[in-house]
């Protein structure tokens, strides 16, 4: 993937399509400069609008060569009540719209695109009957780069978050994974319509098509499905002291296939197997049901399922890199925006080449301008 330069100057461009929601009356600060400065204050791990605040008094000279600031840094209150208005979707178009610019991709590749939640597990408000919050993001697993996201107030409602975030979300030419919560005939339905194609994993919450692809499996090893079109991969993989081996299989639905008209999107079904051998000896297995709406290599639909589950690291770095586990943020256009930024964070210093944890990236932006500018206009990629 190739990049060009974006110039920091020009960040605020991206967000001109944006309608300042403040009032009209007794605006001090200009509402480009308030969203910059949020954006890079989360690059440096600045935590909320407090911390922005600090991060930017301390940084105004450098800020000034590319933000007006007429009124100097804003206050806590400026930028919190800011970011409180600005609606969510409206926010990461935006966001979107500069990873588009800078980033020129391979029009023939067909990208991973991972959907899975998160729940912001100290963001609850007992008093006001709000649990915690639930964030349903889409990354591009094989780049690091955050997509989108939808935050709802249960993990149940994952569900119905699933069919807005595809909405928000370029599917032509992607391949989009999800686990079980995610098989649902209207996502499959919404994926193809888009022009993706779906790995998506099957469980008891769909027993008939669980039932279905098992019975299919069966009859394979089984030897009665010999003329079956199927693909094979395997991996061996070895650290700290474990074994893990890995077995794909996928093959093309058979005419016969029970979930056949229920399920017309369905064009493979794919098994994935691993076997672990702990230090002890000890040896445990794992087997996943997945639906498919293309037949793929086997090698292809390991790297969908391993590349799945790849989000999760990106989850430990929102945790223990920007805490948001810990966040106590409880208004939920603040929490959902506050959420976006560090994914988006996440994306710019991901993106940098230097060979450093994404908390040692972020440090140095907090110490180094020149860093953080290199960082913010995807330099050196």
């Amino acid at each position: 993937m190739a990049t060009k330069r974006v110039a920091v100057e020009s960040i605020g461009s991206y967000f001109e399509s944006l309608t300042d929601p403040r009032d009209t009356r007794n605006r001090r600060h200009q509402f480009l400069d308030i969203v910059v400065l949020a954006v890079c204050g989360v690059v440096c791990g600045c935590d909320g609008p407090t911390a922005v605040r600090r991060w930017a008094v301390a940084r105004a000279e450098w800020l000034r060569g590319f933000l007006e600031l007429p009124n100097g840094i804003p206050s806590r209150d400026c930028i919190r009540n800011l970011l409180m208005a600005v609606q969510p979707e409206a926010f990461q178009k935006c966001f979107q719209q500069w990873i588009a610019a800078a980033l020129a991709t391979d029009g023939t590749a067909r990208r991973l695109v991972a959907i899975d939640g998160k729940t912001l597990r100290r963001s609850h408000d007992a008093a006001h009957g709000l649990g915690p919050l639930h964030i349903v993001s889409a990354w591009a697993i094989e780049h690091g780069i955050a997509l989108g996201q939808v935050a709802t107030e249960e993990t149940s409602n994952e569900i119905t978050a699933i069919p807005v975030l595809l909405q928000q979300i370029e599917l032509k030419k992607a391949v989009v994974t999800i686990d079980a919560m995610g098989c649902q005939k209207d996502v499959a339905r919404d994926i193809v319509a888009g022009g993706g194609d779906f790995v998506i994993a099957v469980k008891d919450n769909q027993p008939k098509l669980a039932a279905a692809i098992a019975t299919v499996v069966e009859k394979h090893l089984g030897g009665e499905f010999e003329a079956l079109k199927h693909r094979n991969h395997q991996t061996d993989t070895r650290g700290h002291g474990r074994r893990d081996e890995r077995f794909y299989w996928v093959a093309q639905v058979p005419p016969d296939f029970a979930a056949k008209e229920e399920w017309p999107w369905i064009k493979a079904i794919g098994t994935a197997v691993r076997i672990t051998t702990h230090p002890d000896g000890t040896q445990t297995d794992e087997v996943r049901y997945y639906m498919l709406s293309r037949f793929v290599s086997g090698t292809r639909f390991g790297e969908a399922v391993r590349g799945h589950w790849g989000i999760e690291s990106m989850h430990w770095v929102l945790d223990v890199t920007f805490g948001e586990d810990q966040t106590r943020t409880r208004q939920r256009i603040l929490a959902n925006n506050l959420s976006w930024l560090r994914r988006f964070a996440i994306t710019l210093l991901k993106r940098h080449p230097e060979k450093d944890s994404i908390r040692g990236k972020m440090i140095r932006c907090l110490m180094d301008t020149a860093f953080l500018d290199e960082v913010l206009t995807l330099q050196g990629n």
